[in-house]
């Protein structure tokens, strides 16, 4: 990639920022444009970076550092232009067929440049962040799971948990094109737990939205089971309960429309991904935990400097592994996103796998051997893909 791309990005990424605008797209039928904009989260400077894919529009929230290492990305072959405008001046980025970069800065006009430059204040006065559940009304499932106090306002010690609950409804705010809204959806969440999300994902797509839904929530815990079931029961929410059992033995459901697995531990996952996929099912979200299988597997001469340590080896082999997993998914054809779903200041554990279920999509043969390579490569066998070969293997049977 030329040096100046990385430049103008590194000089223009601040709070002068006003909007990027990257277009001219080589494979429009992959994506069309990106637009970045800046946002304040927490009160730090961040960036909102939208990409038009189709005619659907995926937002996700980056830092300075994130956007500059995705540029290699859009700008090796992908995108052409970029437009960035700032306070006071703009910078125009072309890119040649052979990667040769050209940028051109220009001055605004004084009346552009007013318009302007309140930018960040703007962004300061935005600073209250507008949640789907909005802080002040007390939600019945909020206040019983000890999150609200019975006049809505959030308790101090659990406004991470608030947050993070909004976070899930927004990135399923972003895929409900996908989901149908003149039928009955079955949604399914493996390992709920205490059940914050699902009762929350129940209330925005039933009674925010005006969904059809039948959620059902499956988990080990007998009590936690009983609890919710309780709950649900006494918020009148008829198309909402819970059941005992594990995602591996899971066979009460033979058509599913979105699948949710959070925190699910180890291959646990890849028994809830396997499924949804055996199912069809359009949305699929998925926090995984715990990758303890390509830690105990992964082996490979040249990357022993590395390997050697164990805390490297950890989080090495859990990227790899949900990255595989977004491979498997993209091959089985759904169009993937791996997103941050909580800051990493509260746990490393923050991957969300985000897939939708593309029309009349495969794999192709470079796709295939790129994965069978890096596989070999890393002397593992990923849980999932031997899933998949036993159903293959079935259905030749």
């Amino acid at each position: 990639m030329d040096a100046k791309i990385q430049k103008v990005f590194v000089g223009m990424l601040n709070e002068d920022l006003q909007t990027i605008i990257i277009s001219n797209s080589t494979q429009k039928e992959k994506i069309a444009k990106i637009k970045i904009r800046p946002i304040l989260l927490k009160g730090d400077l961040a960036f909102q970076v939208s990409e038009y894919i189709d005619t659907k529009v995926f937002h996700s929230n980056y830092g300075k550092e994130e956007v500059i290492l995705r540029l290699p990305e859009w700008f090796q072959g992908l995108f052409r232009q970029a437009e960035l405008t700032a306070r006071g001046k703009q910078a125009i980025l072309l890119i040649s067929k052979k990667g040769k970069a050209t940028v051109k800065y220009k001055r605004l006009e004084e009346s552009r440049e007013n318009a302007l430059n309140d930018n960040l204040t703007e962004l300061q006065h935005n600073k209250k962040k507008n949640y789907i559940l909005e802080e002040g009304n007390p939600l019945p499932f909020l206040v019983d799971l000890g999150i609200m106090t019975t006049d809505g306002m959030v308790i101090k010690a659990k406004f991470d948990k608030f947050r993070q609950i909004n976070r899930f409804l927004e990135y399923i705010e972003d895929i409900l094109e996908y989901l149908d809204k003149e039928k009955e959806l079955t949604i399914l969440d493996f390992g709920c737990g205490k059940s914050y999300l699902t009762f929350a994902m129940y209330y925005y797509l039933k009674e925010q939205k005006g969904y059809h839904i039948n959620i059902i929530g499956l988990d080990l815990k007998k009590d936690v089971i009983e609890r919710c079931n309780e709950l649900s029961r006494q918020y009148g929410y008829e198309k909402l309960c819970f059941l005992q059992g594990d995602i591996a033995s899971y066979h009460g459901s033979s058509q599913v429309d979105m699948v949710v697995t959070l925190h699910a531990c180890d291959t646990a996952t890849d028994y809830a991904l396997y499924k949804a996929v055996t199912w069809n099912a359009k949305v699929i979200l998925s926090v995984p935990c715990c990758q303890h299988e390509m830690n105990r597997q992964i082996r490979n001469d040249i990357l022993k400097p590395v390997l050697k340590y164990g805390i490297v080896k950890e989080r090495i082999s859990a990227l790899f592994t949900d990255a595989l997993r977004a491979e498997l998914l993209e091959q089985k054809g759904y169009r993937v996103q791996l997103l941050e779903f909580i800051d990493m200041e509260h746990t490393p554990k923050n991957i969300l796998i985000r897939a939708v279920k593309r029309k009349n999509s495969q794999a192709n043969a470079e796709q295939k051997r790129n994965y069978t390579e890096l596989v070999d490569f890393l002397h593992v066998s990923p849980c999932l893909e031997r899933l998949f070969e036993e159903e293959f293997v079935e259905e030749g049977n």
